[in-house]
């Protein structure tokens, strides 16, 4: 077989759950893994709290931007090569990150990672609707994030592990390698899925997403999306300095606790999976909701009582994690096929909106946590997953009437 029938096997058909899942992790990965680290790089770095926050700010906002463009590019130009330049930029930007010797230069570093990172992210959602339609799309969203999420779980228990030997680098090199082997694989074994491309300007870039934007039933499932990422992201921005600062934690001890809400979001990605097809969408998404409310109100409950251990502070986050799980891989399907010719857009543009939320969530509760009359309480972070849960669920409960005014009321 010579090279050029090589490169044509290899972008053809359909690609495997493995292929999938190694892109969409990438973004994920480079998020979790050094939540363990924040503490100590703030001793390294002689940074304060805010400072070390922005460094994950900074990556949501960026991922935020740059799927803005990803989705609509992927659109135009095919998957395959926007994630392969997407990877790319994730191997530059660990590279970078690994010789930063200011704050400065790592917050850069790390934006120039997660737009390449996030690449995957959302196109892996695309690339099922490519292939599925949105019953199925849901099922097989939800069993992409559940393998997705295995990683992410252990990345804290990693991070921690590898931050207590070889610092806050550990992780970042880590993220080198894996990096370097999706680039590798993506360049030798993603096909592509995107068969209607068309070429396109940014003046129709522009016109994708008016035309999205103006679609209700398109609004309700990503504000759904949207507003359980805050939820999430409110409590990823919170937990590792109240467990640092008022539980005394170490960072292989934070890396263990971490991998609670993980799990419960492969839990809830499996149910996803095996019964988002059958039951349907709406059930599924607002079954979510109330899951992820109900984790929210039991970490109240005990901050009420006074009741603040490591115990109280992570395990209802599984409850978080299972919601989430049950919730997201539907009101996703639901987002990218309102419009399927613009699968892309529609895709880049919730998953946006998801990091968006989180770069909102994670700075203010960091601010309220060092800064206002909330400093060092752990209602710095109730507070704003209260929010972000009570906003989702009413974004899941407009989803029918949004499918009524379209005249596309679900089956179920």
């Amino acid at each position: 077989m010579d090279s050029r029938q090589a490169e044509q096997k290899s972008v053809e058909g359909r690609p495997s759950l493995g292929m999938l899942i190694a892109i969409s992790t990438m973004s994920p990965l480079a998020m979790q893994i050094y939540l363990p680290s924040l503490a100590g790089m703030m001793v390294v770095f002689s940074a304060s709290s805010g400072e070390i926050q922005l460094s994950m700010s900074a990556f949501f906002i960026a991922v935020a931007v740059s799927l803005l463009f990803w989705g609509p590019l992927s659109d135009q130009f095919g998957r395959r090569p926007v994630i392969i330049i997407g990877m790319f930029l994730f191997v530059v930007g660990s590279i970078l990150c690994l010789i930063a010797s200011t704050i400065e230069a790592l917050i850069a570093a790390r934006v120039l990672q997660a737009a390449g990172g996030c690449t995957g992210l959302v196109l892996g959602r695309a690339i099922v609707r490519d292939l599925y339609g949105p019953r199925q799309s849901a099922s097989m969203i939800g069993y992409v994030t559940m393998g997705m999420a295995v990683i992410p779980t252990i990345a804290p228990a990693i991070g921690g592990i590898l931050d207590q030997f070889y610092g806050w680098q550990g992780g970042f090199f880590l993220l080198l390698i894996i990096g370097i082997v999706v680039l590798v694989a993506s360049v030798l074994y993603l096909p592509e899925t995107n068969k209607t491309r068309t070429t396109i300007g940014p003046g129709q870039v522009l016109r994708s997403y008016r035309l999205l934007m103006k679609e209700p039933l398109y609004w309700s499932y990503a504000l759904t999306a949207a507003f359980s990422a805050l939820t999430y992201f409110a409590y990823l921005g919170g937990a590792p300095f109240i467990a640092a600062q008022l539980l005394s934690l170490s960072a292989a001890e934070m890396g263990f606790y971490f991998m609670f809400v993980a799990l419960g979001y492969i839990v809830g990605n499996y149910i996803s999976g095996r019964f988002a097809e059958r039951i349907g969408l709406y059930p599924m998404i607002l079954a979510g909701t109330l899951i992820a409310a109900l984790s929210v109100a039991l970490i109240a409950g005990f901050a009420a009582c006074g009741i603040v251990t490591a115990a109280s502070l992570f395990l209802p986050m599984f409850v978080l994690g299972l919601g989430n799980g049950v919730c997201l891989p539907s009101a996703i399907s639901g987002a990218v096929s309102v419009r399927p010719e613009l699968a892309g857009a529609a895709s880049g543009l919730v998953a946006s909106m998801q990091v968006g939320m989180g770069a909102i969530a994670g700075s203010l509760v960091a601010w309220l946590f060092a800064d206002s009359f909330l400093a060092g309480s752990p209602w710095s972070m109730i507070w704003v997953m209260a929010m972000g849960i009570v906003m989702s669920l009413l974004a899941a409960l407009s989803i029918k009437r949004a499918a009524t005014m379209r005249e596309l009321i679900p089956a179920e």
